[in-house]
């Protein structure tokens, strides 16, 4: 069993390659190919997907937050352009929009938990909204959250819509006694919604469609008072403990820019220079990466639901 990783930029994709050959995220095949070009049953056998791969970065904040290399996962950080102001793009119409084409591989192959990450702006556009429905129509349970990249100490905002979208909804309606059924689908995702002292309304199912409008905390904090493991999701005023200072970036170097400010680096990172050795494919594989450990808090903060 191996991972799969879709990237269409040559350099990010040799940029993969070579971070599975040094062991550095999950081993496995990259596909250099345009998502729009991804039939389903190529995917067959892989445990875990990763789409617009870039350099591998949510690999390693799973494998951060402990999720092991064989337990299947896929995940995916479409591109923002069509949402971001850096982008300038055309929302929904923009060619670059490309979640229907993802959300049509996972109907397909149904992947047991789906992570995801977008720029704060999509908001604006609806497109989490239509995350969200697509995914609780085809039959997952679904939650969301902003993290910034301040949130875990970094020296920067870096804003982030993350979600994770899971097929434990299944199994939590058969619990409170729903077949999956077009009821069942009318209550997660459709206008109307069953009053909850109608008969066949378990708590399980309140819960997950309750918590679907706070986000990963809410599903934890209930979770939690039902019995769960959902301590590692509780809210910055529940915490009662701060978060270690600057964190994984205590250590960073700050170097002086052209603008007068001192931006800071992870150290090694840098130089990067005019002139230096595939300067403009660093970059571009930089600003595109999410942060790893904001990422590993979302799947943590699972984990701890869903043990």
């Amino acid at each position: 069993m191996s991972a799969y990783y879709n990237e269409i930029d040559p350099y990010a994709a040799q940029w993969l390659r070579n971070l599975i050959a040094a062991g550095h995220i999950a081993p496995g095949e990259v596909d250099d190919r345009s998502i729009l070009d991804v039939r389903p049953d190529d995917l067959a056998g892989f445990t875990q997907c990763h789409f617009f791969a870039g350099v591998g970065v949510w690999s390693h904040a799973l494998r951060l937050a402990g999720w092991p290399d064989d337990k299947p996962v896929w995940t995916g950080s479409c591109p923002c352009q069509p949402f971001s102001v850096a982008g300038a793009g055309g929302g929904f119409n923009d060619e670059r929009h490309l979640w229907p084409y993802w959300h049509f591989i996972i109907e397909q192959r149904r992947p047991p938990v789906v992570f995801g990450e977008q720029v704060e702006a999509a908001i604006r556009h609806g497109w989490l909204d239509l995350v969200q429905a697509d995914m609780e129509g085809s039959g997952y349970a679904f939650a969301s959250v902003g993290i910034p990249a301040a949130g875990v100490g970094a020296p920067h905002i870096r804003q982030r819509l993350w979600f994770v979208a899971d097929t434990e909804r299944d199994r939590d309606m058969r619990s409170a006694g729903y077949g999956i059924s077009a009821e069942a689908k009318v209550y997660f995702g459709g206008p109307k919604k069953p009053r909850p002292d109608e008969a066949g309304n378990g708590s399980a199912t309140r819960r997950l469609d309750h918590h679907h409008h706070q986000g990963l905390e809410g599903l934890g904090r209930g979770h939690q008072a039902e019995g769960g493991r959902g301590g590692a999701v509780r809210s910055v005023a529940e915490a009662g403990e701060p978060l270690p200072t600057n964190g994984y970036w205590g250590g960073a170097d700050w170097l002086p820019c052209r603008d007068g400010k001192w931006r800071p680096v992870e150290p090694g990172t840098f130089p990067l220079a005019h002139g230096a050795t595939a300067r403009v494919g660093r970059l571009r594989a930089y600003g595109n990466a999410i942060v790893a450990e904001a990422a590993a808090q979302v799947i943590a903060a699972y984990m701890e639901c869903r043990p």
